[in-house]
């Protein structure tokens, strides 16, 4: 059964395709507020993306290619400093939501303005875990 969340990047993220969730993962990982992840640390970012592991391989291969991040034995470095700013790039709306990336019940939504497209909604601990603030 496909995961409901990965049809759901937000209103700016197409219509869902895996080219589309390939594209917003690399955005959101060009953001990672990190010197260091582990590789689970990462992919529990993308999952906020997309669940297929087809995807989520894509997404890491292609970071690498570009120039994204480094992988070496387990640990990935994020290679941007250009991280997301709570003032410019993150939008609450008010509404009925489910956190993409802990499930949970929300009445306000924070969502990341990528330029791949907006990503959300997220709990307001989870957008911190999300962005590497917690």
């Amino acid at each position: 059964m496909a995961d409901d969340r990965e049809d759901a990047a937000g209103p700016d993220a197409g219509d869902g395709t895996a080219d589309d969730r390939v594209e917003l993962g690399l955005a959101l990982l060009e953001r990672l507020e990190h010197e260091s992840l582990s590789l689970a640390e990462v992919v529990d970012r993308i999952e906020t993306v997309t669940s297929d592991p087809t995807v989520t391989r894509t997404i890491l291969d292609r970071a690498e290619l570009r120039g994204i991040i480094e992988r070496e034995d387990g640990i990935v470095r994020p290679k941007s400093r250009q991280y997301v700013s709570f003032e410019r790039d993150v939008v609450t709306k008010e509404g009925e939501f489910s956190c993409r990336r802990c499930g949970s019940g929300l009445s306000t939504g924070h969502f990341i303005k990528l330029d791949a497209g907006e990503l959300g909604p997220f709990g307001s601990s989870c957008i911190r875990k999300v962005t590497g603030r917690e």
